[in-house]
């Protein structure tokens, strides 16, 4: 059974700049009460695939000069594909979600969410618990280091929450403290941050794409992204054509799980961008650029060449799509590092799904990142058919903290549409390089739309810095 589009696509659709028409051409399967939660989870899922795919219809149809394709989004792919990294199976082995210092933790008036997936926040979590294991900066701790999670537990809980939170992100590690439910009616950090900022920049450029099969066929796209928001928007530009190359500091290893899940359709290397030698090649891959995608801390790639105005004056009808935790007001956390979870934990999500004996909870995906992603992926679509019409570049800007408040506060819970899911259904088998890896299927869809990536995740660092 399909169900029409719905206020939560057609705001998604206006916050990209769409005309207010289209989202009628955008429909759903159902596959019953997928994605799960107090808050709706599902109605955001399905309308930021809605809008991308939307976008690429529009950019299909704009390229070739046809009707736009209709866009018919199954629930079920959605859903699979928001746990993507949860489904993967790298030759039969699951990927660990979370280390053991990720989590909820009790504070001394309340409760903290620490985020030490990677070696080098784990390390400055623990100096600034003032935790000593022995093992080197970013190495593993000794054998005889035992009762870790036990002894950050007891220094933590004598600990006020807000104390640890600044204590550990001056140390340039990640806490937070955990947001009462009651934040989202007043003063949440992620209060009033918009879903999406578009502004125009530069100079027109001289670029027009031709017609092409699909929406992205011969777009040259810097993919400058870590972790997921970001990668899965540019896994979804590969999807639609484009010639993805993400590119990496040497010396900051993505996780290799990570990296495999949204590694599809692209290629990865590796350039100092501080060096004379990785400075140039990157100028080299600007010059032929038509998007760029970043996911660091707002201006903190701008002492690299990659600042957004500095490259649209470089490179005229350049579309820059920018990605942050936090949202990009100077009075709020813009420069504070941060994930899903945390946003999740700050915002007042995890308060409201909390567990009935009053443990924080946590969304059934992490959905702030992947649909995050997708609407990324939607805006850079949607800025390259204006870029169609009158040549210019764009600075597109999207946050978790403004996909956190639309949840909370934008988007009205609706009926599950009646259907079956079964994840199998979305998942397939495919050889790599990596070995045989399990992995879901992409959820963007419209009329003739690809049902799967043109290749497997090449391995992290190991392509040449150049276009195919």
């Amino acid at each position: 059974m399909e169900s029409r589009a719905d206020t939560a696509t057609a705001r998604a659709w206006h916050a990209l700049g769409g005309a207010a028409d289209l989202p009628a051409r955008v429909s759903y399967s159902g596959a019953g009460p997928v994605l799960a939660a107090v808050l709706p989870v599902r109605e955001l899922a399905r309308a930021t695939v809605g809008v991308c795919s939307l976008a690429a219809a529009e950019l299909l149809a704009v390229r070739n000069g046809g009707p736009v394709p209709e866009v018919r989004v199954d629930e079920g792919a959605v859903a699979t594909a928001f746990r993507s990294e949860r489904h993967l199976l790298v030759q039969g082995r699951s990927p660990t979600a979370f280390a053991p210092l990720s989590g909820f933790w009790q504070a001394a008036d309340g409760w903290v969410r620490t985020h030490a997936n990677y070696p080098h926040h784990r390390a400055r979590l623990l100096a600034a618990l003032g935790i000593d294991t022995g093992s080197g900066a970013d190495g593993d701790d000794p054998p005889e280091a035992t009762g870790l999670v036990e002894r950050v537990a007891d220094v933590l809980a004598g600990r006020r929450a807000h104390e640890i939170q600044e204590a550990v992100y001056a140390a340039g590690g990640l806490a937070v403290a955990v947001a009462p439910a009651t934040a989202p009616s007043g003063g949440s950090l992620t209060r009033g941050v918009p879903v999406a900022e578009v502004e125009e920049s530069g100079a027109p450029g001289s670029r027009r794409l031709p017609q092409a099969p699909l929406p992205a066929a011969g777009l040259r796209v810097l993919d400058l992204t870590r972790v997921i928001a970001g990668p899965v928007a540019t896994r979804t530009l590969a999807l639609l054509g484009a010639d993805v190359l993400r590119v990496d500091p040497p010396g900051l290893p993505e996780d290799p799980d990570t990296h495999i899940d949204t590694g599809w359709g692209k290629r990865s290397t590796l350039l100092d961008l501080g060096s004379a030698g990785g400075a140039a090649a990157f100028e080299e891959l600007l010059d032929t650029a038509d998007v760029v995608v970043t996911s660091y801390r707002p201006g903190s790639l701008d002492g690299h060449g990659a600042a957004a105005r500095a490259m649209i004056a470089r490179r005229p009808g350049l579309v820059v799509a920018q990605l942050c935790a936090w949202g990009w007001s100077p009075g709020r956390w813009a420069g504070r590092r941060g994930f899903d979870s945390l946003v999740q934990a700050a915002s007042g999500i995890a308060a409201i799904e909390a567990a009935p004996a009053g443990r924080p909870g946590a969304l059934p995906a992490q959905a702030l990142d992947h649909g995050t992603g997708y609407l990324t992926a939607g805006g850079v679509l949607r800025a390259l058919v204006r870029r169609q019409a009158d040549s210019r570049g764009r600075i597109l800007r999207f946050s978790l903290a403004g996909t956190a408040d639309w949840l909370l506060r934008g988007i009205a819970p609706a009926p599950a549409a009646e259907g079956t899911y079964d994840a199998a259904d979305w998942l397939r088998e495919t050889p790599s390089s990596y070995g045989l890896l399990r992995h879901a299927l992409p959820p963007v869809h419209y009329e003739g739309a690809p049902r799967n990536w043109a290749a497997p995740p090449t391995r992290w660092g190991g392509d040449p810095a150049a276009w195919t």
